[in-house]
């Protein structure tokens, strides 16, 4: 369930707000006056804010500077100005969307859904890696070539990750242990041989007709372009 911050002083007004999202299967946390809800919001207990900008305390652009220098959760702006250089001065400090009082409630609650959805879809996209025929998803730590699923381990996972992320480079033996054992490399180069040997059998399989990790003699490994 997602979870909803209202910051709106008008008691009216956030109740009706509340109940609205309430009834349309939101869990909804109410506040008079922002001051306090940075935290709530540093604690990622919060999915979105309705934020109104005529606080008692601090104005909702402050709260809305403060807010976007450590979250970029979404924001919609609920105010009563019109304005359209207000408009355009709170979505550049960082609103996603700004509804006007006095406003409907539907509305209200099929902005916060199609927010919502669209942070849900570019939080989607921006741990999907893909080169060519081959996909990661950085946030299950599954990769598939063709959606066909390739069982990795840890290690062969964030090998072909740091190659997928820098194809074109060649990552020397070095490079590949410092960044995916975390410590200093002496010379041994089996951990390494025997992680990209296992990666490449395990890709081979899934695809027996190509080939994606390159050997550069003398240099090290990168992917097949």
């Amino acid at each position: 369930m997602h979870s909803i911050l209202i910051i709106e002083d008008d008691e009216d007004v956030n109740l009706l707000l509340a109940e609205a999202l309430s009834d349309a299967g939101y869990a909804v946390k109410s506040s008079f006056s922002g001051v306090e809800e940075l935290q709530v919001i540093r604690d990622h207990s919060v999915d979105l804010v309705l934020l109104d900008i005529m606080l008692p305390f601090k104005n909702g652009d402050e709260l809305l500077q403060e807010l976007r220098e450590f979250s970029d959760i979404p924001v919609i702006v609920i105010s009563a100005k019109e304005r359209v250089g207000t408009k355009i001065d709170l979505l550049k400090l960082g609103a996603d969307d700004y509804i006007t009082k006095p406003f409907d409630l539907g509305e209200v609650v099929a902005r916060v859904e199609s927010n919502l959805r669209r942070t849900h879809i570019q939080k989607q996209a921006s741990t999907l890696m893909r080169y060519h025929d081959l996909l990661l998803d950085d946030s299950s730590k599954r990769v598939s070539i063709d959606n066909h699923e390739i069982e990795l381990t840890a290690k062969e996972y964030m090998i072909l990750e740091l190659l997928v992320k820098h194809s074109g480079k060649v990552f020397t033996k070095a490079n590949l242990y410092e960044s995916v054992w975390q410590d200093e490399y002496l010379g041994d180069d089996n951990a390494v041989k025997t992680h990209i040997s296992n990666l490449r059998n395990k890709l081979k399989k899934a695809s027996p007709h190509k080939e994606y990790i390159e050997t550069v003699w003398g240099l090290g490994y990168r992917l097949f372009k």
